[in-house]
């Protein structure tokens, strides 16, 4: 079980918050994160994440996937910053719980879909953003699947790649027919932002 911690500001947008923690009551969007699955938002990967979606006008209206959604933190993200609604993917059914859990606790439980398993298992849809905050290794992995399973457009928004990975995932990726945007290299990860062509 995840521990608790302290309220603390995550991009420009954000305030991520403990469960019974008072509404922080100025600009910034609150998120509560209730202790579990991996992901309440202090890994630099998830940080990433979260300030690449904040400059992502795609997320308008969008049809999201959170594949690895841990606590669902970046599926959560992408609604209150205007997205419409998400599907939320893990293969551990404790980290799916603490998912719907959260999505109950920030007001969004009704606007996320949740699938314990893998992407290869899921039914068959294109989305409008695509997220995936996993290893490098998985990340290449499930390429082929995951994107096509982006729009023509769409952003993909991949992260949890450490430094060692980064050349393999982008290049796989852009033979598949994606473009790179972004690439930020952190401590010990990277975050790639990807658009399908």
């Amino acid at each position: 079980m995840g521990r608790e911690f302290s309220p603390f500001d995550i991009g420009e947008r954000f305030r991520i918050l403990p469960t019974g923690t008072d509404p922080s009551g100025d600009e910034r969007i609150d998120m509560i994160m209730a202790p579990g699955a991996f992901g309440s938002g202090e890994h630099e990967t998830t940080a990433s994440c979260i300030e690449a979606l904040e400059n992502l006008p795609e997320l308008q209206g969008a049809r999201v996937l959170d594949l690895g959604s841990g606590t669902g933190i970046l599926a959560i993200a992408a609604l209150k910053l205007g997205a419409a609604s998400a599907l939320c993917v893990d293969i551990d059914p404790a980290a799916v719980e603490t998912c719907r859990l959260n999505g109950d606790l920030n007001g969004v439980g009704d606007r996320l879909e949740h699938y314990c398993g893998t992407l290869d298992s899921c039914p068959a849809e294109t989305f409008d953003v695509i997220l995936g905050n996993i290893y490098g290794d998985i990340l290449l992995m499930v390429a082929d699947d995951l994107a096509a399973r982006a729009k023509p457009g769409a952003p993909l928004l991949l992260s949890g790649i450490l430094w060692e990975y980064n050349y393999d995932v982008r290049s796989r990726y852009e033979r598949l027919g994606c473009e790179v945007v972004k690439n930020r290299m952190m401590e010990e990860f990277s975050t790639v932002l990807l658009r399908k062509d």
